[in-house]
């Protein structure tokens, strides 16, 4: 695993062997997630595939959303979504207040 600095616990880059780990899932379930576009990895095949950023958060916060809620695959893609577009309106909404 890459870390985005030295000290920090930040990671940056993990292949999909290492997504697998980190998530506590197997192959098949990082695949789904790709094929239904929850995830988009940068490689051509599961063994050459890379996730950077926001892919390592999202595929943590549909692992919970699996565990806790029982979503199936495209539920998990429908609430992160919506989350991503609640987060990024309230984004803009600081920003007006903040004028």
């Amino acid at each position: 695993m890459k870390k985005a600095r030295a000290n920090s616990e930040l990671l940056d880059c993990l292949t999909s062997v290492e997504l697998c780990h980190f998530c506590n899932v197997n192959e098949a379930w990082v695949i789904e997630l790709v094929e239904h576009g929850v995830l988009d990895p940068r490689g051509n095949s599961f063994e050459e595939w890379n996730f950077y950023g926001v892919n390592i958060v999202r595929a943590k916060k549909a692992r919970r959303l699996q565990r806790d809620l029982g979503l199936n695959t495209p539920g998990i893609a429908m609430v992160l979504d919506l989350l991503e577009e609640r987060e990024e309106l309230l984004r803009e909404l600081m920003k007006a207040e903040a004028v």
